[in-house]
């Protein structure tokens, strides 16, 4: 039912009402969801709501590169972070409620990389409605592959986190592997949502979410190299991504419940 609702907003979403009726909307949700709108194009300038809510910066943000840091990918909310457990392969999804990071990653992780987890840093980013949502590199890496996972799509706000026992692995989702440039490896989750009509990725559009698919694919990339900063994609609503990262690597500069901006130093690649 969810998947439904989903597709019909997004159909919503999509119209392009008349000039006066779509400013009126534009500006209705910004309104609603205390939108900040100085990095960004006014109301008036977005044809429909899927306009609005993927729309683009103005200008790029600046940050200083350095191999030995990741910046936050995206603006977001830390719901979760920590430790994935050694025993289980778990990590937290809110407090009280965990989520297998084996059944997260799907049937297409090989057991061994998996087991690089055991021990690694997990950080779970919520994108709310209201905030930009595009998604960016946050260092410069090579993508190995990505699995797309179909499934439900329950909203993945505080309310829903504290109520659905492993939310994550319910809804779709797709799985990024990838590597730094000294070779270490990390995840990049991206968990779809209440009316979320898509998951973009601007070097694959053969990744097809929403679609009414039911078993898992994955694609494999040769020499896919992102650079730190560039743009990997955008959800067309608010969502949830969250980072895997192999043990004894990753050390985080942020906090539980900090609200992070995209280039934002977030952790630190220990060699």
């Amino acid at each position: 039912m969810t998947n439904i609702i989903s597709k019909i907003f997004g159909v919503f979403a999509a119209v392009h009402f008349p000039k006066k009726l779509q400013i009126f909307i534009n500006q209705t949700y910004i309104k609603l969801f205390k939108i900040d709108m100085r990095e960004f194009k006014e109301a008036a300038y977005y044809e429909s709501l899927s306009k609005l809510f993927t729309r683009d910066l103005i200008k790029k943000r600046d940050f200083i590169k350095s191999e030995n840091l990741l910046i936050s990918p995206c603006d977001a909310l830390i719901t979760e972070i920590g430790t994935i457990d050694t025993n289980a392969i778990k990590a937290l999804q809110i407090k009280g409620f965990s989520y297998s990071v084996n059944s997260l990653l799907g049937n297409y992780t090989l057991k061994q990389d998996k087991e690089r987890l055991k021990g690694g840093l997990f950080i779970n980013f919520y994108l709310s409605p209201s905030d930009y949502h595009h998604y960016h590199a946050p260092c410069d890496m090579t993508v190995l592959k990505a699995t797309h996972i179909p499934g439900a799509l329950y909203p993945v706000n505080l309310k829903w986190l504290h109520k659905k026992t492993e939310l994550f692995c319910e809804n779709e989702r797709v799985v990024l592997e990838c590597e730094t440039t000294s070779k270490k490896h990390f995840w990049l989750i991206f968990v779809g949502a209440l009316n979320v009509g898509k998951i973009r990725f601007l070097f694959d559009e053969n990744i097809a979410t929403n679609a009414g698919k039911e078993k898992e694919s994955y694609h494999l990339y040769n020499d896919l190299k992102l650079f730190q900063g560039e743009e990997m994609g955008f959800f067309e609503m608010g969502s949830t991504i969250v980072f895997l990262g192999e043990r004894k690597v990753f050390k985080p500069l942020i906090k539980k419940n900090e609200k992070v901006k995209f280039t934002q130093e977030i952790v630190v690649i220990e060699k």
